[in-house]
């Protein structure tokens, strides 16, 4: 599990036959061949790691599935990545539950500025739309966002400077495509309206 608070922006430093690259900014030491990363929102397993200047870069296999259902098919190496570590028990969970499963691809209908913050409309398939409740929680790009308002298929967020600085969001245009994990909550409420039919 994950909390959507982003720790590092790695970049993606080669990939080939499904296995990404990925240098980051983590101690190789604290990092074990099995373990969990999220890589813009996307739960990867570590396959390897090794020392990489003051950092870590690691490897892992990505399947056609992941590479269908996410942006990672498009990727390219030099692109940056939004990577989180598991939540570890007794840490603080200042985010929201994240998993780590990507939903779908939404894509950034309009930016503006709002002071020093950043409004963004986001545009997601029609099948997650229902998911999505002003005030409630998303993940876009493994980061955990407050919907503002909702209409139709298209959200409303607010990106302040810390989140545009020490995140990829900053970089961010409109046309771009983002992961999006809905709230986990959302999605078993809806499983179970289904039943009640």
């Amino acid at each position: 599990m994950f909390t959507g608070l982003i720790t590092d922006v790695g970049e993606l430093i080669g990939r080939e036959d499904g296995r990404f690259a990925v240098r980051c900014g983590y101690d190789p030491d604290d990092i074990a061949p099995g373990a969990s990363i999220a890589c813009d929102g996307a739960c990867l397993t570590v396959v390897t790691v090794r020392a990489d200047g003051a950092g870590a870069a690691f490897t892992a296999d990505v399947s056609n599935e992941t590479l269908s259902k996410t942006t990672l098919g498009a990727w390219q190496v030099g692109r940056r990545i939004n990577l989180e570590r598991p939540l570890r028990a007794g840490e603080e969970l200042g985010g929201h539950i994240v998993a780590g499963h990507v939903d779908g691809v939404a894509r950034i209908a309009d930016i503006r500025a709002d002071g020093e913050s950043r409004r963004m409309v986001i545009e997601v398939p029609p099948h997650l739309a229902p998911y999505v409740a002003p005030k409630g929680s998303v993940a876009l790009d493994g980061t955990s966002l407050t919907v503002n308002e909702v209409s139709g298929a298209r959200f409303g967020i607010n990106l302040i400077p810390v989140t545009l600085t020490q995140t990829t969001w900053g970089r961010k245009k409109p046309g771009d495509e983002v992961n999006v994990e809905i709230d986990l909550l959302a999605r078993y409420v809806a499983r179970i309206m289904e039943f009640r039919g």
